[in-house]
């Protein structure tokens, strides 16, 4: 039986793909608003995001961002939902993002070790153990819920299982989502991967609780 995006939405566990937010559920004619139009990348069409419903503070920008840094780590702040790529002089171009589960449990540093156009996905055994019903493997594409790239976080060697994708859920960045790592939007993720080259050093800072 094949998944359409919606049945693997529903079946998702907790790991880096994307799923539907917790707090909200769109109709299909809601859900339209968020998209404008067409374009073609990798020989695949998906559909733009429209970004006169994105939330102007979740909108890509050059910001004041005091850190430092070396210019080009990017810093992900889970709380606040912002990813920094860092530059000169305390500036830096600001993300909005999706953080789901996987996202809270993990902090520090790592290294961008691998890179992925149109990512499949594919569960690990245990995973399936679990759910017997979810696909061995989802190639890529516009339904794959990676979106249309993703990066692979290391650290000294190791996959931490923490990727920083896309999303074909739009109206999740800014929030704290179901499932998945760190998520953004499909044109915003393929910026930051153009400028991402290998080694790039990431900062994730811990997710302090609230008093």
């Amino acid at each position: 039986m094949s998944l359409t995006r919606r049945r693997l939405v529903a079946l998702a566990p907790a790991v880096c793909v994307a799923a539907m937010p917790l707090s909200r559920a769109f109709a299909q004619d809601e859900e339209a608003l968020y998209f404008a139009g067409t374009a073609t990348d990798g020989g695949y069409v998906y559909r733009r995001t429209n970004m006169a419903q994105i939330d102007p503070v979740w909108r890509k920008q050059l910001v004041n961002y005091v850190h430092s840094e070396h210019p080009g780590t990017i810093v992900v702040d889970t709380r606040a939902h912002f990813l920094y790529v860092c530059f000169e002089n305390n500036t830096a171009l600001r993300y909005g993002c999706g953080v789901g589960k996987e996202g809270f449990k993990w902090y520090g540093r790592a290294q961008v070790q691998r890179k992925s156009v149109w990512p499949g996905w594919t569960p690990p055994p245990e995973m399936l153990a679990r759910r017997p019903e979810l696909p061995r493997h989802m190639i890529g594409g516009p339904e794959n819920p990676l979106g249309p790239r993703a990066m692979y976080l290391y650290r000294d060697g190791r996959d931490l299982d923490y990727r920083l994708h896309g999303t074909v859920e739009p109206w999740s960045i800014g929030s704290d989502v179901s499932s998945g790592c760190i998520r953004l939007l499909p044109e915003h993720v393929m910026d930051l991967f153009q400028r991402t080259p290998i080694g790039t050093k990431v900062l994730v800072l811990e997710r302090l609780p609230t008093a």
